[in-house]
Formats: structure tokens, C-alpha cells, sequence
């Protein structure tokens, strides 16, 4: 088949590596007029996330992550709360998709072609630039905000979950040597009243795993209600109201040195530190999105364009590319007849994307709201099918 995909990230890509690899035509086309970046920020690395490059390239994990084998909770001294063996792997969002990128022809990843109307019939595209294709088949993996989405299905809206991320990166080497030995081998925890953050290593900008040249991620999540609250953080320093998120460099200084005063006030030294230290802090909105189809004619919805869940099972990434793999083995199961292909793809990944979904909405409301979260939690282990899967 001659095959589009929308979106050029992580799950774009694997959709994309994996129908070209089973013989297919395959274009990928990114809205972007670069190549995509995410300043190096931080994702638990599930093993559907690096299935591809693992499985079909050899690569190794180790090569592509930071190992950690502890979970530890700290209390606002800085003494552990909990603590308990449990291996992860860490990454970044950066690592992994140069490592995807280079896994396709570049000539076939066309930058620059931002999607403004679908046919899902025909099926037909329409871009920005003037382009337009009419392939057999197109795969919708343009993310939280997509166009896609908005054609066939459009009552399903980002529905804000009442809080943001604060993210941000620093090196490793730019924090004290106390707060590296108390954040080390381990993905830490603290959690407050309607709040928690954790830290963890992930590969340095480079993509380096050795330590001394790895970074530290941050993941701070913070209530914001609707109406001037979020509308207010979310106006950047040029005055422009962002949706989904206020990337590095953008967030006006007055929310950077309140958070950095909150950190003062509330967070243990080490993770305080880790806040100020962090030049880039950035900001990225929780959003709940579900659809109630994935399938309109000729042309399917995977990864956000779907469902967007909540970060906190650390399986959105890893979600992406499970839709990209069964997608693929169910046209290889039916030799490539897109119906019922498409027929039996698609209940497996609506279910899997309402399991996620609800998961994620009762973490977050038991850290945020309800103020239930209890250290040690084995609900809270971080998994795409379940706590730990």
C-alpha cells in the first residue's frame, strides 16, 4: 500500500519504520519545519517505547538509557519515607527519537507539511504548503492538538486535569555532590498537599549514559484552577497564551521565581536545588483526551491523536508505539486487507487507551486532590497494560 503518516514523532515513526519494513510505500509527513526537539526532556523508558530499535535494529538499552534500582520517597528533611528495590530505565525523549529517525529514509520524512484537511474516505490530505496526496491508507499520529482528530472525531477535546508539569533538565555535574549521592540509582519522590515531583537521571544531551555526563530530570506537578490561574501562567514573555505547553525559555520570569521560592519553602534541600539549578524550566499543561473511534475509512488514530493520558504511569510514549505494533500485526495477520485489519485493530487499542486513561486520572487525582497517595503503592509503579506491565 502506499501509506501516509501524520506526525513525525516517536509513534509516527515506529507506525512508519515498521509498514515500511513489511513492504509498504510508506511517507512520513511532520508539520515542523525542523526536526523535532524536546530539550532532552525525560521518559520512563517502557520496553514497548524501544521494542523497535531493540528487537528489529540490536540496539542495546544500556546504550539509550540510565538504569536505576531503587523508588525512593523522601519526608521534607530530606530522610527517606520509603524506599524499595524496583528497576526502571530512563531516557530521554531526544535520545530515542534520533535513534527512530535514523531507522528511516530520510528522503521519505517530509518536513514542513502541516496537515489542514483529511478526507478519511478517499483517503485525501491537504497541507499548509500547498501539497496535497491521495494514499490507500493514512495513520494519524499528530499528537495532542490533532487536525486529524478534529475531522473525524470532533467532540473529542482536551479536557484539563486541573494541573501542570513543571519540567526541566540540569546536568548532573552542576548539582552538589550531596544531592547527587542522595538522588543516585534511584527515581525519587516527594510528595505534599496536592502535590508531587520526581526526579531521575536520564541520558546527557548527547545522548551519554556514563556517569558525570547525564542530566537530571524534573517532573513537578502543580494545581492551577481554571479560568485566570492557568490563563495567566500559561501567557508567555511575548504575551502569546500557549495551549499545551510554555516551552524552555518562554515561561514569564515572575512564575520561575515563584516556583523557585516555592521550592525553597516546601521541597527537601536536594530536589530544591535540582529547581534552581534548572535554567530552561518549562511548562506542560495535564490534559485528559479520549475518543470513542480510532477508525474513519482509510485512515486510523494512534498514539495522543487518541487518547492523551496523564504522565503518570509513563506508558504515553509507550502507548504510541503499542498502537504502531498491533496496527502492524494485524495487516500482516490479514495479508494486508486493510478492513478487517482495521476491524480487529481497533477495540484492543480503544480498550487499552480507556484502561490507561482511568489508571492515570486516579493517580493524579490521589496525588493532587485527594491527597491519598501512600509511598510504596504498588498501583503506582509505572506500566503501559498495569502497574508494572
Amino acid at each position: 500500500m502506499d501509506i501516509a503518516v501524520v506526525g513525525g514523532s516517536i509513534g509516527g515513526l515506529t507506525a512508519g519504520c515498521l509498514l515500511a519494513d513489511a513492504g509498504h510505500d510508506v511517507t512520513i509527513y511532520e508539520r515542523s519545519p525542523v526536526h523535532l526537539e524536546e530539550r532532552g526532556a525525560g521518559i520512563g523508558l517502557l520496553p514497548t517505547t524501544s521494542k523497535y530499535l531493540c528487537e528489529r535494529k540490536g540496539l542495546d538499552p544500556a546504550s539509550i538509557s540510565v538504569p536505576t534500582a531503587w523508588i525512593r520517597t523522601l519526608r521534607r528533611d530530606g530522610s527517606f519515607a520509603h524506599a524499595v528495590r524496583h528497576d526502571y530505565r530512563f531516557s530521554s525523549w531526544n535520545t530515542i527519537y534520533r535513534e527512530m529517525l535514523r531507522c528511516f529514509d530520510p528522503e521519505r520524512y517530509l518536513l514542513g507539511h502541516e496537515l489542514v484537511a483529511i478526507d478519511p474516505d478517499t483517503p485525501g490530505l491537504e497541507f499548509a504548503n500547498g501539497a496535497a496526496v491521495n494514499p490507500d491508507f493514512v495513520v494519524c499520529a499528530d499528537g495532542v492538538g490533532s487536525t486529524a482528530r478534529a475531522s473525524l472525531v470532533s467532540q473529542a477535546t482536551p479536557d484539563y486535569a486541573g494541573y501542570v508539569a513543571w519540567r526541566g533538565v540540569v546536568e548532573e555535574t552542576a548539582l552538589s555532590t550531596s544531592t547527587r549521592a542522595a538522588l543516585d540509582d534511584a527515581i525519587t519522590y516527594f510528595v505534599y498537599a496536592n502535590s508531587h515531583l520526581l526526579v531521575y537521571p536520564i541520558p546527557g544531551r548527547d545522548g551519554s549514559v556514563e556517569p558525570g555526563r547525564r542530566l537530571i530530570n524534573l517532573v513537578w506537578y502543580r494545581n492551577y484552577s481554571e479560568g485566570d490561574d492557568i490563563d495567566d501562567l500559561l501567557l508567555d514573555r511575548r504575551g502569546a497564551r500557549r495551549d499545551v505547553s510554555v516551552p524552555p525559555g518562554a515561561v514569564r520570569h515572575e512564575h520561575i521565581a515563584e516556583a523557585r521560592a516555592v521550592a525553597s519553602a516546601r521541597l527537601p534541600a536536594c530536589v530544591a536545588e535540582v529547581v534552581h539549578a534548572t535554567d530552561d524550566l518549562f511548562i506542560q499543561v495535564v490534559f485528559d483526551l479520549a475518543v470513542d473511534r480510532l477508525v474513519a475509512g482509510n485512515t486510523a488514530l494512534i498514539g495522543d491523536a487518541a487518547f492523551s493520558v496523564r504522565p503518570h504511569a509513563a506508558a504515553g510514549t509507550a502507548k504510541a508505539a503499542a498502537d504502531a505494533w498491533t496496527l502492524f500485526e494485524m495487516l500482516e495477520r490479514h495479508s494486508g486487507d486493510l478492513a478487517p485489519a482495521l476491524a480487529e485493530w481497533e477495540p484492543g487499542q480503544l480498550a487499552l487507551g480507556r484502561s490507561l486513561l482511568e489508571r492515570t486520572r486516579s493517580v493524579g487525582r490521589r496525588s493532587q486532590f485527594d491527597n491519598t497517595w501512600v509511598a510504596g503503592d504498588p498501583d503506582l509503579i509505572f506500566g503501559l497494560y498495569a502497574p508494572g506491565d
